[in-house]
């Protein structure tokens, strides 16, 4: 789950962290009233949405000579010029693709004298099981490009989640920031804070960019981002109630109401499949057959017929789906149920699209049968890659 900078800011605050003064506002009276409540005469107006890239971004109302999504305002006037110009419209950055995020909402915070910009972000390094807290010297709009341009300036510090932050933690981030004197122990501070807040709130990813040292020499967090484990968040409801979902894709909510891992991609052909290995397997066995996933469905492994039913329906709802392809391997899932549940979806939501399946595992030939009595015209496949061949052949068929 991801939340706005308003929403990180306001969680890192209770840690310490030091972060600029702002007030968020859904509507241009509540940015002008914000900006009047702050110390001024610079404020900052930021379209709030989910997905970076906001300052370089465009707005498609407002035509290719527009400011971006973060301005800099310098009267109340302007603050409400820009809140005008950024709530309702479409934004469109290097994150969103063509379509664009609406902007619904502004974080218009008070101006800050940057001496210098740094990068600072912590990860969970699944491949070590640590936690990786990564640092430059480059921070700003083109972190992108000092990735792929000059690598070199990227530092990685890699914490082990047991022992915890120390302070050899603390220094390395200071000197990796090229700092020195207070600088380098407020370096230490914040990362150490920054830590707490990664570890206590089950976060996934926390990136600062940037954050700043300002011309009287203090430094604070200006942007961030932050997404959590959803699978922790009933530890946490305070951040749980802070989920926007007019920032997600409808059929996602949808999918999380039952329990379902479900993701839109560009593709063709629907999957419902039980597992993520086995997921990502059939999306990679579709594209070797020259069609293209229309989605990553997990049903995971307790699926009932409820939730297969459900699967089917998000499926559809894509009108770019072609034809469908299910790939059940019944370990604890039993595949007479998964059966059941095909059978009984395939006729609430009428499909009208091409349907191969294949199961294989606990009670497959109970499964298959019922599949060949259910009088719909389903394809079953042998294996795996006799399934992606098959729908590949229907859907190309149907086209």
């Amino acid at each position: 789950m991801n939340v706005h900078e308003y929403q990180g800011k306001e969680l890192l605050a209770k840690f310490g962290v030091g972060i600029p003064a702002g007030i968020a506002a859904l509507t241009v009276e509540e940015a002008v009233a914000a900006a009047k409540q702050l110390p001024g005469p610079l404020y900052v107006v930021k379209a709030q949405i989910h997905a970076g890239g906001r300052g370089k971004g465009k707005f498609k109302e407002l035509g290719p000579d527009a400011k971006g999504g973060v301005r800099l305002a310098k009267s109340i006037e302007e603050v409400e010029a820009f809140a005008k110009e950024m709530l309702g419209n479409t934004l469109v950055t290097i994150q969103t693709g063509e379509a664009g995020k609406q902007v619904n909402r502004l974080y218009v915070t008070d101006g800050v004298d940057i001496a210098k910009e740094y990068y600072l972000s912590m990860v969970v390094d699944r491949g070590t099981s640590r936690i990786a807290l990564i640092v430059s010297t480059e921070g700003g709009m083109d972190i992108e490009e000092v990735a792929h341009s000059t690598p070199e300036k990227i530092a990685t510090i890699v914490i082990d989640p047991v022992e915890g932050f120390m302070p050899h933690h603390g220094r390395a981030v200071g000197f990796a920031l090229g700092l020195s004197g207070e600088l380098h122990k407020q370096a230490a501070k914040i990362a150490n804070q920054l830590y707490n807040a990664f570890v206590a709130l089950d976060c996934d990813m926390l990136e600062i960019n940037p954050l700043v040292e300002t011309k009287d020499g203090n430094l604070l967090v200006l942007d961030t981002k932050m997404s959590f484990d959803s699978n922790a968040l009933y530890r946490h409801p305070d951040v749980f109630a802070l989920r926007d979902e007019t920032e997600e894709d409808p059929a996602e909510i949808e999918a999380s109401k039952y329990d379902l891992a479900y993701i839109k991609l560009d593709g063709n052909i629907g999957c419902m499949v039980n597992g993520a290995g086995l997921a990502m397997a059939t999306m990679d066995i579709i594209k070797l057959n020259g069609e293209f996933p229309a989605n990553f469905l997990d049903v995971g492994g307790g699926a009932n017929k409820e939730k297969v039913t459900a699967a089917f329906k998000i499926i559809l709802k894509d009108p770019a789906v072609k034809g469908i392809l299910v790939n059940i391997f019944g370990g604890i899932m039993k595949c007479d149920i998964i059966a059941e549940g095909i059978v009984a979806a395939a006729k609430e939501v009428n499909l009208s699209v091409p349907l191969v399946v294949r199961l294989e595992g606990t009670n497959v030939q109970q499964g298959k049968d019922i599949l060949a009595n259910s009088g719909l015209p389903i394809v079953a496949a042998n294996d795996l890659g006799d399934a992606a061949k098959k729908i590949v052949a229907e859907v190309r068929a149907v086209a």
